[in-house]
Order: C-alpha cells, then sequence, then structure tokens
C-alpha cells in the first residue's frame, strides 16, 4: 500500500514577506558596498562639484534635449545610490539637478532620488545589519529611542528639518528604534523638501549667482588651464534666514509632541 504524499505547508504571508525584505536588503547592501568601493577606487565621486557640472554641462543638456524623461530616471537611480553611498558631494547633484532640468522638476526629483537612497539604507539596517549594528550603535539608539516611541513622525520630521543631524544617521537609527517603514519613507520625503529645493532653486540661478566666478572658471579652461576652481561656499546657499526657517519649521514639527506631553502632566496631576 502506497504511502500518502505530505505537502510541506507553506510559509504564512508574514514569513514570506519577512523573506523578501532581507532578500531586497541583502542585495542592496551589495549594490552599495560595490558602488562605494568603485567611486573609490576610480575617483569618480570627486567628479561630484561645481567645476566638474560646469565642464560636462553643454554634453549633459544637449543628451537631456533629446531623451529627458530617460536622463531624469537616469538622474533619479543615480541620485539615490550616491545618498545610499552617503557621499559628500550629493549637495552638488541637487544643484546640478536645479541646473539641468529647472529647479521644481530637478528639486523634486532630487527629493525622490534622496528618499529611495534613505529607504534602501533603513531596509539595510533593520534587516540585513540590524543586529550587528545595534550592538555598537546601542548608546546612540537609546538616546533617541524616546522620542521616537512619543510620536515617530513628527520626530523625524524634525530630524530631517533642521539641518544638525548627519543624513546617514537619520536613515540607521529610525530602523533600530522600530520606526515602520510607511512612517519612515513619508517624514524622510516631507522633510528633505525645503532643503532639496533651496539648493535646486540655487542650480537653478548658478550662473548669475556665481557671474564672476563663472567667467573666470571658463577663460581659465579655455586657456588651457591645469588647475581651474570654482569654489563654492555653503553659505551661499544655507543664509540665516534659510537655517532660522528650517528651525522653525522643526520646533513646530514638535509641537504635537509638547502638546501630548502637557496633557500626559495635567492628567496626571489631577
Amino acid at each position: 500500500m502506497s504511502r500518502p504524499l505530505h505537502h510541506e505547508k507553506p510559509a504564512p504571508p508574514a514569513e514570506r514577506s519577512g523573506r523578501w525584505l532581507r532578500l531586497t536588503a541583502t542585495i542592496l547592501l551589495v549594490v552599495i558596498v560595490l558602488a562605494l568601493t568603485a567611486a573609490i577606487a576610480t575617483g569618480w565621486h570627486k567628479e561630484l562639484s561645481l567645476a566638474a557640472l560646469l565642464r560636462h554641462r553643454t554634453a549633459i543638456q544637449a543628451l537631456i534635449a533629446d531623451h529627458r524623461v530617460a536622463a531624469l530616471v537616469a538622474f533619479i537611480a543615480f541620485y539615490a545610490l550616491a545618498a545610499g553611498c552617503s557621499l559628500p558631494g550629493v549637495v552638488f547633484l541637487t544643484i546640478g539637478g536645479g541646473a539641468l532640468f529647472g529647479a521644481p522638476v530637478g528639486g523634486f526629483a532630487a527629493v525622490i532620488g534622496a528618499t529611495a537612497g534613505a529607504t534602501g539604507v533603513f531596509v539595510i539596517a533593520r534587516t540585513a545589519l540590524g543586529s550587528a549594528v545595534a550592538r555598537r550603535a546601542g548608546p546612540l539608539v537609546a538616546r533617541f529611542a524616546g522620542g521616537f516611541r512619543e510620536g515617530a513622525f513628527n520626530y523625524l520630521l524634525f530630524m530631517r528639518l533642521v539641518p544638525v543631524f548627519p543624513f546617514w544617521m537619520v536613515n540607521v537609527v529610525p530602523a533600530l528604534c522600530g520606526v515602520r517603514l510607511a512612517t519612515y519613507v513619508a517624514a524622510t520625503a516631507i522633510g528633505i523638501v525645503p532643503m532639496t529645493l533651496a539648493f535646486a532653486f540655487f542650480g537653478a540661478g548658478l550662473d548669475s549667482v556665481l557671474a564672476v566666478q563663472v567667467a573666470q572658471y571658463r577663460a581659465c579652461l579655455s586657456a588651457s588651464g591645469a588647475d581651474c576652481r570654482l569654489d563654492f561656499d555653503l553659505a551661499m546657499v544655507m543664509t540665516p534666514q534659510l537655517i532660522l526657517g528650517l528651525v522653525a519649521l522643526g520646533i513646530a514639527a514638535l509641537l504635537p509632541i509638547a502638546v501630548r506631553r502637557l496633557r500626559a502632566r495635567s492628567a496626571g496631576d489631577t
């Protein structure tokens, strides 16, 4: 008499989702490590500069004129990879987006790319490297965990708006504090809009803002100069007014948490 066949039970949906998330995180980690290694080995990360933008601007604009949608998609993908690798020259990509696509389109393309790159790091930190990172970053995580418990969206929005916290840190710490993916994506996308648009508008008016420097730089290039430079001071964009505005927005983001604390204290006193 033949034995009945025993079929393995399919994994529950939550378990299958967890497996796919871990696999995705591992793939993203490999891509970021390979990209970062290639960037350092070849030195192309040094090309993220205003000088490089001006050198290649005519050729890039011609390419965009012929293939605008494809160029925009490529820009978003490249921005996401650069943001995921936390390359220091990402700010110049934002400026370049404004210079090449115009402030609104280039700025929001940068927002999409930055959000995608940050989300990739968040997923990696929560799955592929979660336990290892949590052990090493224990004190740092404990410092922020209370804020995320009180109001993850508002607290993360504050950290994105106020230009004090390193971008990579705000990518990793929420993952280790148990912030939901949807909350993280929403707060990140909204929180980086003001500063990103500021840099994009700066890029859109790059020639007029740096008129003297651009003229001197192009004259140097025409004379086949080997040491042509374009100096960029972050203070040109990060004006006191912009910083105060961002801080004000950040404080406004924390107001709901402050109100909840006051209500809880009032309820405890009665």
